[in-house]
C-alpha cells in the first residue's frame, strides 16, 4: 500500500473537512492515530464550485491528522455525496455453467456474470456508476440467498442496488485531492461509509434509515435485511439553520453558527430555563442579549422542515416490512440538542444519536456523530484493500465506453460483507 500500512478517510463535505488516520497495530487491528478537521468553503451543496479553496482545506485537514500521528500521508479514500447522487435497485439472471456441467455448481464466474448482468442499466452520459451493492441472490426461485457459491442450481438472478453520481462531479472531487497532493484510491458514498461506522449489524437486518445530517444537504441510506434499499438526499443542511440565526437575529455567519452550537435547541421540553446568551455587537456596537427560547423558535422550525422532507422520502418506498431498526441519526447536525427526540416525534418510530463505533487509538478524538463519515471511509476503505478490490474510480470511465471489467474476487467480498 502506498501509505506504508495507513489508511485514511477523507470525508469533503460543505461546511467542514475531516481526515481520519488508521494504523494497523502489532495484531493487524486498525486503530485512529490521527483526526483533523478544517473549514470548507468551496463546496455548495456537496457540489465543488470552487477548486481552490477545497483542496486547501484538504491539505489544512489531512496536515493536522499527520501532525497528530506523526505520519505522512501519500493517498486516501475519500467520501463523495449530495444532491447529484441517484439510486436504483437492479436485477439480472443468467444460465448458470459452473464449474462443473453435470452438477450445474455456482462458481465464481457465474456471480460475475449475474452482477454485470445486473448493473446493465442505461444511465445518461453525464453520470457514472459509483457502487454496485449485492442484496440478495435467487436460485432456480429460491429468494434470498446472501451467498450462492457452490450452491447447485440451473439459474441464478441477483438482486443488486446501483447508486450513480455525477461524472464532473466526482472528476472535480479527485482533482481537489490530486491538486493538494494526494492521491485518491477511490471514491466512497459518504453515507454508505457513515453507515458502516454507526450501524450495527441486528439494524441492518432489522431494516433502518440512517439519516447524515451534514452542513449543506441531508443524506439518507435505508438498509431493508441486512442490505442497502434506497440512497437519497434533501437539499437542506446544517448551514440553513446557521444562515436563519444569522439573518433573523442580523449577526456574522460565524456568530450564528457559535450560538447554534453552545446554546441551541430545537426540542422544548428540554429547554432548561430561558436563560439569556449575549452576543457580540456588531461593527462596534454594544453586545446584545438574545432568550434562548428565541433561538429555539428559529432552529425548532426549519429541522422539522429537514425532517419532514426526509420523511415525506421515506413514505415513498415501497418497503416489505418497516423499519425495525428505526432512525440513526449523524453528522453534524445530529449534535443539535434535542434533534433526536424532534426526530422521534416526526418520524414515529424510535430514533438514536449514532457514533463512530470504537475502533481503538485516539477514542475520545472521534467518537462523535461528526466524524461518522471520516471513520467509515477509513473502515470501508481498509475492507477494500484487504480483498484487492478494482478502483472503482479509474474502472467508471472504461465503464462508460462500454469496457466494464468483471468484479474480480467479488466472492471474497462478499464474504466478508455477510458473513
Amino acid at each position: 500500500m502506498a501509505n506504508d500500512g495507513l489508511v485514511v478517510g477523507l470525508d469533503i463535505g460543505t461546511t467542514k473537512v475531516c481526515a481520519v488516520i488508521g494504523e494497523r497495530n502489532e495484531n493487524g487491528n486498525l486503530e485512529i492515530t490521527g483526526v483533523g478537521v478544517s473549514p470548507s468553503t468551496g463546496l455548495r451543496k456537496g457540489v465543488v464550485v470552487n477548486i481552490e479553496a477545497t483542496l486547501r482545506s484538504v491539505s489544512a485537514a489531512i496536515e493536522a491528522a499527520e501532525m497528530m500521528s506523526g505520519r505522512e500521508v501519500h493517498s486516501c479514500w475519500t467520501g463523495i455525496g449530495g444532491s447529484h447522487i441517484d439510486s436504483l435497485n437492479s436485477r439480472g439472471v443468467v444460465a448458470v455453467t459452473g464449474r462443473n456441467r453435470e452438477t450445474r455448481e455456482i462458481g465464481p464466474e457465474d456471480i460475475d456474470r449475474v452482477l454485470e448482468a445486473a448493473r446493465a442499466v442505461v444511465i445518461p452520459m453525464d453520470r457514472q456508476v459509483l457502487e454496485v451493492i449485492p442484496q440478495s441472490f435467487i436460485v432456480d426461485d429460491q429468494k434470498g440467498i446472501r451467498m450462492p457459491l457452490d450452491m447447485i442450481g440451473v439459474r441464478l438472478e441477483a438482486e443488486v442496488h446501483i447508486i450513480t453520481c455525477s461524472v464532473t462531479s466526482a472528476q472535480n472531487l479527485i482533482k481537489c485531492v490530486n491538486r493538494a497532493g494526494f492521491r485518491a484510491n477511490g471514491l466512497i458514498l459518504q453515507c454508505l461509509a457513515s453507515g458502516r461506522s454507526v450501524l450495527t449489524e441486528e439494524e441492518k437486518e432489522l431494516g433502518v434509515a440512517l439519516v447524515d445530517l451534514g452542513g449543506g444537504t441531508t443524506d439518507m441510506l435505508v438498509y431493508s435485511q441486512g442490505s442497502p434499499y434506497s440512497t437519497t438526499t434533501v437539499p437542506a443542511g446544517g448551514a440553513q439553520v446557521t444562515s436563519d440565526i444569522s439573518i433573523l437575529k442580523n449577526l456574522s455567519f460565524e456568530t450564528a453558527e457559535r450560538i447554534k452550537l453552545d446554546a441551541g435547541c430545537c426540542w422544548e421540553p428540554l429547554l432548561e430555563g430561558d436563560d439569556e446568551i449575549i452576543v457580540p455587537g456588531v461593527g462596534g456596537r454594544p453586545p446584545l442579549p438574545i432568550p434562548k427560547s428565541h433561538i429555539l423558535k428559529i432552529i425548532q422550525p426549519r429541522m422539522e422542515e429537514i425532517f419532514n422532507m426526509v420523511r415525506d422520502k421515506l413514505d415513498q418506498l415501497s418497503l416489505s416490512r418497516p423499519l425495525g431498526g428505526g432512525v440513526v441519526l449523524t453528522g453534524g447536525g445530529a449534535q443539535l440538542l434535542g434533534a433526536a427526540e424532534l426526530a422521534s416525534h416526526i418520524f414515529n418510530m424510535p430514533v438514536r444519536v449514532g457514533v463512530p463505533l470504537s475502533v481503538g487509538g485516539l477514542v475520545e478524538e472521534y467518537r462523535s456523530p461528526e466524524y461518522a463519515t471520516a471513520v467509515g471511509l477509513m473502515l470501508e476503505g481498509a475492507s477494500r484493500e484487504e480483498v484487492k478490490m478494482p478502483d472503482r474510480t479509474g474502472e467508471s470511465r472504461s465503464r462508460e465506453k462500454g469496457q466494464a471489467p468483471l468484479f474480480g474476487r467479488l466472492a471474497d467480498w462478499l464474504k466478508k460483507e455477510f458473513f
